[in-house]
């Protein structure tokens, strides 16, 4: 396809919760986008914004994107919101970027994959581990085959959401965020299928409430590949031991093991590897030395660099890009599994 015109490409936010925020503060500072409007429900957030700062500010997307017209829209909304807006802006043929995870319902999510094929627009899901360069590197070293043919995985999720019983938010509602399922489980099972490939079955699962009361906290099932590779998933929201989210992969092969997270990544070679830029036995790299420098630091680079392949992807109207609404379907359908595998 040839590409487009390099004029910023004029952009609309809905949501200016902390992911919107960020978003926003990211999208300001790019050279690629010009933000047209912004929008949200809270008349406290949005007499901040009319005050200080330029927005043209909204209550509602539907009168924002009729008109401003806008070429995109980043959505990052409270997940059960998703499905109608992300369908009303691509009726509208706008290029969508969605908050994870997808959406609540696998139906959806089917319908709004139609309308982007037939639409022919950029789409991308905020799966922003797909951008982390530990991650990037254990992708390329699986590619390569560096630990030869793999047979076993763990992948893991913890963070410190729910750590004590209280009354609940959107994140711990089922209707509105879906539980650490949704929240939590859906980086760690998207990052798995992009590094090792979809998963086919479940072999075992189970959905534990610890402290939240309509919602799991904590998600373990057993797993297996299309490759044939089976693994455990190990994923808990109430794990006050942990800062923040902190997805980990161990993946072992039968010429090495990877050990990684966001921050690190280890890989033990049997004997001499394949890459030139590796010894035999363990091997540390880290993540200030396998990330691209991005144009604006907020909270991780793959923040921005995410934003960055948004951005090259509408305009050289690549539709195929790595984290589109596609292929965070496949990772709704392994959601959908473990909803029916332990309901």
């Amino acid at each position: 396809m040839s590409k487009m015109s390099k004029q910023p490409i004029r952009t609309v936010i809905v949501g200016l919760g902390k992911m919107g925020l960020s978003h926003l503060a990211i999208l300001n500072a790019h050279p690629s986008f010009n933000i047209v409007g912004i929008c949200d429900t809270s008349g406290i957030v949005l007499e901040a914004f009319k005050q200080h700062s330029v927005f043209e500010c909204f209550t509602d997307y539907r009168k924002m994107i009729d008109r401003v017209a806008p070429e995109a829209i980043i959505i990052a909304t409270p997940t059960k919101f998703h499905y109608e807006m992300a369908k009303y802006a691509l009726d509208k043929g706008l290029h969508v970027f969605l908050e994870k995870p997808f959406s609540l319902q696998l139906h959806e999510g089917e319908e709004l994959v139609r309308m982007a094929e037939a639409k022919q627009v950029v789409t991308q899901v905020g799966y922003h581990n797909r951008f982390i360069g530990v991650f990037r590197e254990v992708k390329r070293l699986i590619d390569q085959q560096a630990i030869g043919e793999v047979y076993h995985f763990v992948a893991e999720c913890y963070g410190p959401v729910v750590i004590r019983q209280k009354e609940g938010t959107w994140r711990s509602n089922p209707t509105e965020g879906g539980g650490c399922l949704f929240d939590y489980a859906s980086h760690i099972i998207d990052l798995l299928q992009y590094v090792l490939g979809p998963v086919s079955k479940l072999d075992s699962g189970s959905l534990k409430k610890i402290y939240s009361l309509q919602v799991e906290d904590a998600v373990y099932a057993s797993l297996q590949l299309t490759s044939g590779v089976s693994g455990h998933l190990s994923v808990n929201w109430s794990d006050e031991t942990y800062r923040k989210i902190s997805p980990q992969m161990t993946i072992m092969g039968k010429e090495g093991k990877i050990v990684a997270d966001a921050q690190e990544l280890k890989i033990y070679f049997k004997g001499k590897p394949k890459l030139a830029e590796y010894e035999k036995g363990w091997n540390v790299k880290y993540v200030t030395d396998l990330t691209p420098s991005v144009g604006f630091y907020l909270r991780g680079e793959e923040y921005s660099a995410q934003i960055d392949y948004f951005a090259a992807c509408i305009q050289e109207r690549n539709t195929r890009g790595i984290s589109t609404f596609s292929t965070a379907l496949k990772t709704d359908r392994v959601l959908s599994l473990l909803k029916q595998y332990t309901a």
